[in-house]
Order: structure tokens, then C-alpha cells, then sequence
């Protein structure tokens, strides 16, 4: 690894990870995403094949500047590593597996006008007064409904007070009004993909097979379905590199959630947990301890005891380190 990267010990630590999910947990400012750059990096100066890395991000800015960055460091074999956001790195996975789904290749992508428009045409097919049911409040079901995974079937089955179930009905239709015009909604991209791995076993081999290495920025705004994803695109190998904040998430009102933090270890067995905080901290025990104490009290921060051990990284400890 350069040492123009000015690493600290412990990012160095995390970067040089032999092996095995591992989850990086910091603040702001304190470097989270320039180690998983650099993860990226020292993967590829190892020989990993650039197509073998993919990498999450939140925004294409930041997908943008993540790819400039690690050009810098290692030269063309960045323009070939799968960095994008969620939605990007799905779409790019439909349009070559679409038509398992019973979707064309070609499928359109729904703006929000559009989903406006989809909504109105539901609503008049299905007789009910824009004024009962507003577009906003409909489509905001269903995004929540999609980044949960909840089909409408199960939001139909789910469904108790009158207005609930006409929700779920509004919810049916507008899905069939989409497939009826070879359409997605933003939300159905992820959903979508994570539907494809999930029930077809040879694409969740091919993709999880070609991506030996999933590494993912700003872990703590996932939402459920983002999650799954990474879950199912990394079920053959179990290597994940996540990075977050668990005091800090931004998005959630598009579902993100702090359990795929908290239960990290529980999702992807053996894994490691680093964190970089102010004061140096060091946990020795099992994963499931780790996880324990994680999961304790939901949503604080967890707390762990201060100590002066060593910060070397065990197979399966729990590691809390100093920036």
C-alpha cells in the first residue's frame, strides 16, 4: 500500500484486512470512506481482478469521485471495478437479466411525473376520487412497501382498516400499469434485482460468483432491501467491507434502518467489527458475543470497556480502535 495514503495504523488495519466481512464503523471526518477506497485499491494491487470488485455508494458524485480517486492510485484497472450507486449497479444487472423476470431488456425507468401520472390512471380505472387518496400518500406506501421487500400481495394480506386495503388495491394496479408499460419505478430496481437473486439460484451463483468483493459506503442508510442485496450478491463468498456511521443516518425516510448495522455479525457469520473512535477500545471475544452487545439496546451506541490490549485484528473479536 503507498504510504502517500497517510494511513494510520488502524485505518492501515482495516484496509489490509485479510479476509472475511468486516465492518468499519466510525464518525464523520474520520476516514471511513478514504479506507474503503484504499481497500479497493490494495485489492487490486494484490491481483484481485478489477471485475471482481464491486462497490456501493450513495450518489453518483460520490461513485465519481470514489473511481477518480482510486485511478489515482493503481491506473486503468479502476475504470473496470463496478463502483455505482445501488440503483445503477441494478440497473445495470436488469437490463442483462430482465427477461427472466418477464421484463424487456429495454424497460423504461419511471420518473416521478410519471408516477404521478401512473397513480391518476389507477385511480380512474379504479373509480376512486383523487381527493380519498392522494398521489403522494399512495406512492409514499409504496416505496416504503418495495424497500421492505412487502409485495402487494402481502400488503393486501396485511391490510385491515378500509383505507389500508385500498392502498394495497391501488398498489396491485399500479404495478400492473407499470408492467403493462414495460416500466420501473425508482424502488422497483432494487427490489427487482433482489427478487432475481432470490428465486433464480444460477443468477444469484453468476453474480455472487463474479463479485468476490462487495464493499459498501455509508452502510448505516441502507434500508432493508439495499441490505438484501448485499446479501444475496455476496452469498457464496460472505467478503463484505461495509463502512458507517451508527450515529449518523441520512435517509431515513427512504427506510433506512440501524438494525443492518446492529446485526451485521448475525447476517454475515465470523465477521469482524472495527471501530474508530476518539478513545482506543478493544473487545476480545466471540462474534455472537459482539453481536450481543450490539443488539443490547437498540438504537444507542453500543458500549464497550476501555482497555489498553493490543489493536490487532482477531479472526473473530471485535476491534475498537483510535484515530
Amino acid at each position: 500500500m503507498r504510504p502517500d495514503l497517510h494511513l494510520n495504523p488502524e485505518q492501515r488495519a482495516a484496509v489490509e484486512h485479510p479476509g472475511g466481512p468486516l465492518l468499519v464503523v466510525a464518525g464523520a471526518g474520520s476516514g471511513k470512506t478514504r479506507v474503503l477506497t484504499a481497500r479497493v485499491a490494495w485489492l487490486l494491487e494484490r491481483g484481485e481482478p478489477p471485475e471482481s470488485v464491486l462497490a456501493f455508494t450513495f450518489t453518483n458524485r460520490a461513485a465519481g469521485e470514489m473511481r477518480e480517486r482510486i485511478f489515482g492510485m493503481v491506473g486503468e484497472p479502476a475504470s473496470r471495478v463496478w463502483i455505482g450507486t445501488f440503483h445503477a449497479t441494478a440497473v445495470r444487472i436488469l437490463r442483462r437479466e430482465a427477461r427472466r423476470l418477464g421484463i424487456p431488456p429495454g424497460f423504461t425507468i419511471y420518473d416521478r411525473e410519471d408516477q404521478e401520472k401512473a397513480v391518476a390512471q389507477v385511480l380512474k380505472r379504479l373509480e376512486l376520487p383523487e381527493g380519498l387518496l392522494r398521489a403522494p400518500v399512495i406512492l409514499g406506501r409504496i416505496s416504503d412497501a418495495k424497500s421492505a421487500l412487502v409485495d402487494p400481495a402481502a400488503m393486501a394480506e396485511s391490510a385491515v382498516s378500509p383505507h389500508e386495503k385500498r392502498v394495497a388495491e391501488c398498489y396491485a394496479a399500479y404495478q400492473e400499469e407499470l408492467r403493462r408499460n414495460a416500466a420501473l419505478d425508482f424502488d422497483d430496481l432494487i427490489a427487482e434485482c433482489v427478487g432475481l437473486l432470490r428465486d433464480h439460484p444460477e443468477s444469484r451463483a453468476h453474480w455472487s460468483g463474479r463479485f468476490r468483493h462487495v464493499l459498501v459506503d455509508e452502510y448505516q442508510d441502507t434500508n432493508h432491501a439495499q441490505f438484501r442485496l448485499v446479501e444475496a450478491l455476496a452469498s457464496t463468498h460472505g467478503e463484505v467491507f461495509a463502512v458507517g456511521d451508527d450515529d449518523q443516518s441520512i435517509y431515513g425516510w427512504r427506510g433506512a434502518t440501524l438494525r443492518n448495522v446492529l446485526d451485521f455479525e448475525h447476517a454475515f457469520p465470523g465477521a469482524g467489527l472495527l471501530r474508530l473512535l476518539p478513545a482506543a477500545f478493544f473487545f476480545t471475544g466471540t462474534s455472537s458475543s459482539s453481536s450481543s452487545a450490539l443488539s443490547a439496546s437498540p438504537p444507542a451506541r453500543p458500549r464497550f470497556s476501555q482497555t489498553s490490549s493490543s489493536t490487532q485484528l482477531g479472526h473473530r473479536g471485535l476491534l475498537l480502535v483510535q484515530v
